[in-house]
């Protein structure tokens, strides 16, 4: 039987090659390889061979795209890669065991794939960068910028924070209604996922079931893996601590967000101090960037180019 969303995806593909990026896989260490859709004007080809050349140092501003829990890098932020790739070099990697990225590193902190990004963006060339990452995503931001200040150029997130005590995970699941973050954030049944989609968003839209019944089937693999990641994104209260980050720090976040609300991102900010800026936008939940695309968008160029990049 014809898989809808497996279907869907050349498509989706063709649309980003066409919008200037294009696949690229990268081993970071024996037993570790990404997966990255980088700028295609970077990979420049051999004449004869038709194999790319060692990747080039991008030539503009470099973003990096991170994703969240739910879906593989160019599925969460095929609304961002058109709105960004004209005036930044575009890097969108699928974060290990999801989307073709693997390891047999048993370590499965966000500091982790913090590393792993970093490791793959300078074999890229890259040498600053703004990450920019979304739930999950955002706590692998966070890590980047508090291991390599000197890289990162500011951050921006959305519907993250920077450490998840038992505190924060213990209630907001209770609120939710969830057991555990396994059971919230890897749904076996279309009916869980119905519950996950309801939750992130501001205004559900219909969708028959066997569109959801085949997204389960491609984007919810390794299921062993990530729910080994869920265990190791929460630390206790006593361990926890937030960082000092010398660079901006802009959250763009959903107005009606139910997973991390608003109040939970204007503590952060207050916390973090004058290099902390938030803009809430309205008519969205915690999938912000999906919900209202062209307003994300628009604040987050704003603020890009806000930020000053040395030649």
């Amino acid at each position: 039987m014809v898989n809808f969303v497996e279907v869907q995806k050349p498509l989706l593909y063709g649309l980003m090659k066409i919008a200037g990026v294009v696949p690229y896989s990268l081993e970071i260490e024996p037993g570790t390889k990404i997966n990255f859709w980088v700028p295609k004007e970077t990979l420049k080809k051999k004449s004869g061979t038709g194999k790319p050349t060692k990747p080039e140092k991008p030539k503009k501003p470099a973003v990096l795209l991170i994703h969240g829990f739910a879906g593989e890098g160019i599925v969460t932020w095929q609304f961002q890669v058109g709105a960004l790739s004209k005036k930044y070099s575009v890097y969108i990697p699928d974060l290990l065991f999801f989307g073709g990225s693997y390891s047999d590193n048993p370590d499965r902190s966000p500091a982790f794939q913090a590393d792993c990004l970093v490791k793959g963006l300078r074999i890229l060339g890259v040498e600053e960068f703004v990450p920019v990452g979304f739930s999950y995503g955002g706590m692998v931001a966070f890590k980047i910028a508090e291991a390599y200040p000197d890289m990162v150029r500011a951050i921006v997130v959305s519907g993250s924070i920077p450490t998840m005590t038992n505190t924060i995970n213990e209630s907001s699941l209770n609120r939710l209604g969830f057991s555990s973050s396994t059971e919230l954030l890897l749904p076996t049944s279309v009916k869980g996922l119905k519950a996950l989609f309801t939750i992130a968003v501001h205004k559900p839209l219909w969708f028959p079931n066997r569109l959801f019944k085949d997204y389960i089937e491609i984007m919810f693999n390794n299921r062993k893996e990530r729910a080994e990641l869920l265990e190791a994104v929460v630390v206790s209260n006593k361990d926890a601590k937030i960082p000092l980050f010398p660079r901006k720090i802009h959250f763009l976040w959903g107005e009606s967000d139910q997973i991390f609300d608003l109040e939970l991102a204007k503590n952060m900010k207050e916390q973090l101090g004058e290099k902390a800026s938030i803009e809430s936008i309205k008519k969205a939940g915690h999938l912000v960037h999906l919900e209202r695309p062209c307003v994300y968008n628009r604040r987050l160029k704003k603020f890009l180019a806000s930020i000053h990049y040395e030649d």
